[in-house]
């Protein structure tokens, strides 16, 4: 990392920093049947959710791999959807197709509304109300929804008042990488980087945020079930101790096989070059690999990296 990034690190770590996240696909599922819907399509309960309470959850394919990861808020009435821009079309499509004869009215606000990340341990000390507790609280404020992260609260507000938004925050900005490099260290996968089309929930250690397995029937249960209660993944999510830095979408080999691909990755200041990876299952913690053509030596580890050394 260049010093500035250093400092942009710190500053995370130790204060806040802000990082506009409006890329982000944004739905708004409003109606009586909301609710309702969305319990048949996404893998987590929806319907145990009251307003100002959310949950992360993932949308799949009848055989169980992904099609999007998303996050979900209840409010009265509503429910408000954001998830990474490759989720987009995949969700307002099953939205668009599966909700025909329910009341369930879609308005697509991802040009209309911005989601603000505040990154930090100071992140909600400039607002004029505080989220509860609890991953995916919100609350409405004067800037607009504030929602508790697992780093800190996103600002979601109309994207004409951004500038005006900023402005009243006072936070500065930070750049997409270092945050990156925070959330490669929690050891949470990005769809599009370290889980794609091909990944069941559990391979990417998804089972514990995203999956209920209380609720009734949703689209991939059987396959999501039956991995959980009988079967063991092909793949599981690791974290890597690079000796150099690597690349995304770099091969992994492990005794002279190859076991996965490099996900996300970058250089911590506290760790050094790290990355996640879905790996084969034989490959797990303590065991050594080499990475891409240079033949990189690196340590699997568990994905969340603790305290540096």
């Amino acid at each position: 990392m260049t010093t500035a990034a250093t400092d942009e690190y710190q500053l995370l770590k130790r204060h806040v920093g802000l990082l506009d996240r409006s890329d982000r696909g944004k739905l708004r599922l409003s109606g009586a049947d909301v609710a309702e819907f969305l319990q048949g399509q996404l893998t987590n309960d929806i319907e145990a959710l009251t307003p100002g309470q959310g949950c992360y959850a993932a949308l799949l394919t009848h055989k169980g791999k992904l099609r999007a990861d998303v996050r979900v808020l209840r409010g009265e009435g509503w429910c408000l959807l954001d998830t990474e821009p490759a989720g987009h079309g995949p969700l307002a499509k099953t939205v668009q197709m599966y909700s025909i004869g329910r009341d369930v009215r879609l308005s697509d606000e991802t040009s209309d509304r911005a989601i603000l990340s505040l990154i930090g341990p100071a992140s909600a000390s400039g607002l004029d109300v505080e989220p509860a507790d609890g991953e995916h609280s919100f609350v409405e404020g004067a800037h607009g929804i504030y929602v508790r992260t697992d780093m800190g609260v996103d600002v979601i507000c109309a994207v004409e008042e951004v500038d005006a938004v900023v402005a009243a925050l006072g936070v500065e900005s930070v750049s997409a990488a270092t945050a990156e490099c925070l959330r490669i260290e929690s050891g949470r996968p990005r769809y599009g980087l370290d889980m794609d089309a091909d990944t069941i929930p559990q391979e990417a250690g998804l089972n514990d945020r995203a999956v209920s397995f209380a609720k009734g029937c949703y689209v991939g249960q059987e396959t999501v079930a039956r991995l959980h209660y009988k079967g063991k993944p092909n793949r599981h999510l690791r974290g890597l101790r690079l000796g150099a830095p690597a690349e995304h979408g770099d091969p992994v080999v492990g005794a002279e096989k190859p076991v996965g691909r490099i996900g996300s990755t970058c250089v911590s200041p506290a760790h050094g070059p790290i990355a996640l990876a879905i790996l084969r299952r034989d490959v797990g913690p303590g065991d050594t690999v080499v990475v891409g053509e240079a033949r990189i030596a690196a340590e699997v580890v568990d994905p969340r990296f603790g305290p540096a050394d």
